[in-house]
């Protein structure tokens, strides 16, 4: 079987992303990119999270071609697809409907640093893209206009999505941009909110490189 491994990260984080809250029923996609035989595992269209194998994870060209896989891929495959073309450093994707997340995203409003763990997203500021339906190449039209330096955006009126160099990472990305969404909704309850500077964030970025036991490895938890 093509991509074993990797289709079994994609069925084991699939579960997590359902049992977390971080997506609702079939909701939210999640891939794994293996660049040296340039080919993506995706999730499965409709598929439930809890039911699915690894047979079930699709295998597929970044071009849409099927490798390997009875199923329909995910219809945000696309979305995935073009994260991989245009970041080097991205090895896995995670797409998310994550309360918190989809409520700033709803209000077409970015997630701004009312705490400092957004520096796991390697940015101050989650931009949001503007709306287009979701599976279309509009979509990913307008995923390339929003200019970012981080590993996670909004996308409006629809969720989020996240990229890093595996899919642990990108999956503890979206777990924190939705912690720190919740906390700005919390604060804007109360009163007007503090937000860090770039700089106090950009200290933070540099202290997470070489956080936890192994430095070399992207931090999991601060």
């Amino acid at each position: 079987m093509l991509l074993e491994q990797e289709r079994m990260q994609v069925v084991e984080y699939g579960r997590r992303m359902s049992s977390s809250g971080l997506s609702k029923g079939t909701s939210g996609n999640i891939s794994v990119f293996h660049r040296g035989m340039e080919l993506m595992a995706i999730t499965a269209s409709g598929v439930d999270y809890f039911e699915a194998s690894a047979e079930d994870i699709v295998v597929m060209k970044l071009n849409g071609e099927i490798v390997e896989g009875s199923k329909k891929p995910s219809s945000e495959y696309d979305l995935h697809a073009n994260i991989y073309r245009s970041k080097e450093d991205a090895n896995s994707v995670v797409h998310t409907h994550s309360m918190y997340a989809t409520t700033f995203a709803c209000l077409r409003e970015p997630i701004v640093a009312t705490h400092y763990l957004i520096a796991a997203a390697n940015t101050s500021i989650i931009k949001v893209v503007p709306y287009a339906m979701y599976g279309s190449t509009k979509l990913v039209e307008e995923v390339n206009k929003v200019e970012t330096n981080g590993n996670a955006l909004l996308l409006a009126n629809h969720g989020l999505i996240t990229w890093s160099n595996s899919l642990a990472n990108a999956f503890n990305i979206a777990e924190n941009v939705e912690w720190v969404a919740e906390v700005l909704w919390r604060t804007k309850c109360v009163g007007q909110p503090t937000v860090l500077s770039n700089h106090e964030i950009e200290e933070t970025i540099q202290s997470f490189k070489g956080y936890g036991q192994d430095a070399d490895a992207s931090t999991s938890g601060y």
